[in-house]
């Protein structure tokens, strides 16, 4: 496994809109596993295949909880409800958080690392951080969402 090198803004791949994977072999199960070493490496809840530079459609997001990591591959959200707002940040934005709204719940259909199609629902920070992942892979930044920057003192206790 390796740590990969995570591309920052403004890089364009950061803003395009990602080929669906077609291929489900070796190579694809070293990638997510690069890209949970990388997320774990630099501190991440999620990262997105165009973060380490692929034109793919996969991500993987890990908020540390009993779920563990869920890696999506081709996601597409099929339900949305409620609202959250609350502080975000991106690996592909240094230091940069701002409060950002999203859906409190969604419903997502996404296949594994084997091709297999499964549903997700998640709920909360969860499902900030899995919309924030499927996002990415439409080439959608968080920052073009974000209603408020926030502060150093305004993190304090919420970013570590």
């Amino acid at each position: 496994m390796a740590i990969r090198k995570l591309v920052m803004y403004p890089a364009d791949i950061l803003e395009t809109q990602c080929q669906q994977v077609r291929v489900f072999d070796k190579k694809l199960a070293k990638l997510l596993n690069d890209m949970y070493d990388t997320m774990i490496e630099f501190d991440g809840v999620g990262l997105a295949a165009p973060q380490i530079g692929l034109d793919q459609q996969i991500a993987i997001v890990d908020i540390g909880d009993e779920i563990g990591t869920i890696e999506l591959i081709n996601p597409e959200i099929l339900e949305f409800s409620g609202e959250q707002t609350g502080p975000e940040g991106c690996l592909s934005f240094p230091n940069l958080y701002g409060e950002v709204t999203r859906p409190n719940w969604v419903k997502v259909r996404a296949q594994d690392r084997k091709g297999k199609f499964y549903t997700l629902e998640a709920e909360e920070f969860l499902a900030r951080a899995i919309v924030h992942e499927i996002d990415h892979l439409n080439g959608i930044l968080f920052t073009t969402k974000v209603t408020r920057y926030l502060t150093d003192e305004e993190l304090e206790g919420v970013v570590e």
